[in-house]
Formats: structure tokens, sequence, C-alpha cells
């Protein structure tokens, strides 16, 4: 017996931005390896699946990709419909290029299902458009950090300062990094950032200031995953009213 995998985007937090998709397989998953900053309201839906925690968190302990890979090809070798539960979109910094080799080496069928990005749920809670008109005509989606394997390199770097808005995911521990990349390569150090924390959760945060007050912005950020926008797009940005994600 072999079933379905499904990379599926978990979205951002909040368990009302779920495509109806995601949340019909959820309900029908017999067994969901899921992210760590999947929220529990998420996983709440999966009423009868066996739910494993394969998650990452950065500077701490996590389950090597290799791994994950083998216990997805296992668990679909023995049951109907597996998920794999990524937080955000699968197919943005969400190493499913990976999973579905794995899959496929291993004849098994995958789909992917996806999701609300961080990226696009900051922009929302910041009440911003990352392509104002007459102020960005180009938006780049980019991250700092490398995998354990992987020779950190700043081409990353070169496509955010190039864009008129840069999205910045996984780039809070590297604030210096960041910051120094980007006014190397000509970036105003006035330039505008925000930074989401927690993007349409309850303990979410907005933190605003300058591309060169970065590091000290990302001081008073909390546990809760963080996203940078970088550009004049941000600058006039009114946030949601509390409450507002529910309306």
């Amino acid at each position: 017996m072999s079933g379905t995998v499904y990379l599926l985007g978990a979205g951002p937090g909040a368990a009302d931005l779920l495509t109806l998709r995601a949340a019909r397989l959820l309900a029908q998953a017999d067994v969901v390896l899921h992210d760590a900053l999947v929220s529990p309201e998420v996983l709440a839906l999966a009423t009868k699946a066996k739910l494993y925690n394969v998650g990452k968190r950065a500077r701490r302990p996590s389950m090597d990709q290799r791994l994950i890979n083998r216990l997805l090809v296992r668990a679909a070798l023995s049951h109907r419909l597996v998920v794999r539960l990524k937080g955000g979109d699968p197919n943005l910094f969400g190493r499913a290029t990976e999973e579905i080799e794995a899959c496929r080496a291993a004849g098994l069928s995958v789909v992917t299902v996806p999701g609300v990005s961080a990226g696009f749920a900051a922009a929302a809670s910041l009440g911003a458009s990352l392509t104002a008109r007459g102020v960005s005509r180009s938006v780049t989606f980019v991250t700092p950090s490398v995998g354990r394997s992987e020779h950190a390199s700043e081409h990353w770097a070169e496509a955010a300062a190039a864009a008129d808005t840069a999205v910045i995911y996984m780039g809070a521990m590297h604030a210096k990094r960041v910051r120094h990349a980007l006014l190397e390569r000509g970036v105003p150090a006035q330039r505008p950032v925000a930074l989401i924390e927690s993007a349409s959760s309850p303990g979410e945060r907005i933190i605003r200031g300058m591309l060169s007050e970065l590091p000290q912005l990302t001081v008073q950020l909390g546990e809760g995953p963080a996203i940078m926008i970088i550009g004049e797009a941000v600058a006039g940005a009114r946030a949601l009213l509390k409450g507002a994600h529910a309306a």
C-alpha cells in the first residue's frame, strides 16, 4: 500500500488563513508531519491524524532534512493520505524540492497545496502594498540564511538592493550582516524598515525604523518568527487596527 503526500501550506499562523483545500486535506489526513511553528488551531483540524513535529527552529536542535524525507516516505508507504504541513507556502523557503524529490524517488505521488506566505501576511498587517503605485515597481523575496551544508554568500543582497521593496525571511539573526550588505550596495541608510513578528497571530508586533537602525530594531523582537520589509512602500503604511484580523 502506498498513499499520496501533500506538501501543504499552513499559512503564517492564523487558522482562518488556510485555504479550503488545505483544511479539507487536514481533516482527511492519516498522518501529519508538521513544522514547529504551525499553530495549535491549525493542527486541531487534523482530527484523525497521527501528528509528528519535525520542525526546525533557528539556533535550536532540529531534525535533519534527510531524516524528515525518510519519515515522509515511510509514512506514505503505509498510509493513504499523508500531509507534510509547512508554515507559509511550501515553495517559498520551505525546502519543498528535497521532499518532492524524495517522494518521487520512492515512486510516491506528491502534490503541493499553496498557502499564504508570511511575507504577504506581514504586508497585510502593516497595511502596505508591496508594489505601491509610483513607489515600488519591483519586489524581491530573499533570505541570508543558509543550511548547514551550504556556503554562505551575499547573492541575496544583490537582489534585495536592486528591488524597490525587499521582503527578507529569517533575517533577524543576521541584522548586522543585512545592514552592512545593503549599505555596501548603495541602499540609503534612511530606507524605511518594518519588522513584523508573528504576522497574523495574536502576539503580532510591528517595529519600524530605518536601515541604519536595523540591529537595534531586531533587539526589540521576541521569540516569534519575524519578517523584514525594506523599502519606501512601507514608509506611510498604517497598521491594521487591533482585532482587524477577525473582521
